[in-house]
């Protein structure tokens, strides 16, 4: 046989990579809330980044238990029994309902400023106060329940441009939410690296794409309200390619 021969012989022989076991962990963020084409009481989507990754890249064995509304307790309870010893790769996006996002984003809609930011003002001192030692314990957990795995922690991105905008917020109200998402980042953030895994921050993907720009990634005000302040399509395709880098995958 010829070295050519040989070579040729020996490429078709090696077997593709397989793409490890997978299991998206979250909230309505990662269920693909907010794309229209919800099903079910999770309102998991097939545009939601989980299965945009799972479509793309044929994950060994996929688990998608996201959840819209859920919490760090909800995880804990509901989604971590579905990681195995052989998961290989988790994605969570987690923490806006710990802090109230639907009630601060219904009273900001709805209310005057001082009610919109006695709301953010409320949120922040929880995500200080009480979201830390959740995050921990959320990870604790999840590294017992798949210590072989990598996890990608996917953040939110900032809801508003800081431009003049007839979305029915003011300006106060939008730079308010927008700080408050900044902490929360933070929190979120610090939480992640301590465990040892990788947080992803999705506000530079977002920049230029927030409610009030020329080409908006998040919905704004809409019927149903819960698809309100959600990725779009576009969005969540955002959150794959984040993802994707992460990965090395792009």
């Amino acid at each position: 046989m010829g070295i050519a021969a040989a070579l040729v012989l020996s490429l078709v022989m090696v077997p593709a990579p397989v793409a490890p076991e997978y299991a998206a962990l979250g909230d309505s963020y990662a269920a693909g809330v907010g794309t229209g084409s919800s099903s079910g009481g999770c309102g998991r989507t097939a545009f939601a980044y989980p299965n945009l990754w799972k479509d793309a890249h044929s994950p060994a064995s996929f688990q998608f238990p996201a959840c819209s509304g859920a919490t760090v307790g909800e995880v804990l309870e509901r989604q971590l029994p579905t990681l195995t010893p052989e998961t290989g790769l988790v994605t969570l996006t987690i923490g806006g309902n710990d802090i109230g996002f639907s009630d601060v984003m219904s009273t900001c809609s709805l209310k005057s400023d001082r009610a919109c930011l006695q709301a953010v003002d409320k949120a922040n001192t929880t995500t200080r106060d009480e979201l830390p030692a959740k995050l921990t314990q959320l990870f604790t957990a999840l590294n017992k329940a798949a210590p072989a795995a990598k996890t990608y922690v996917l953040g939110y991105p900032h809801l508003f441009e800081p431009t003049s905008c007839a979305a029915g917020l003011t300006e106060t109200k939008r730079t308010a939410i927008n700080t408050g998402a900044d902490l929360l980042a933070d929190v979120v953030k610090s939480a992640t690296t301590t465990a040892g895994a990788t947080y992803i921050d999705l506000r530079t993907p977002f920049a230029n794409h927030g409610i009030c720009s020329a080409d908006p990634w998040l919905n704004g005000i809409t019927v149903p309200f819960e698809d309100s302040y959600h990725p779009t399509k576009q969005g969540q395709l955002a959150y794959l390619k984040a993802l994707e880098s992460a990965l090395g995958e792009r």
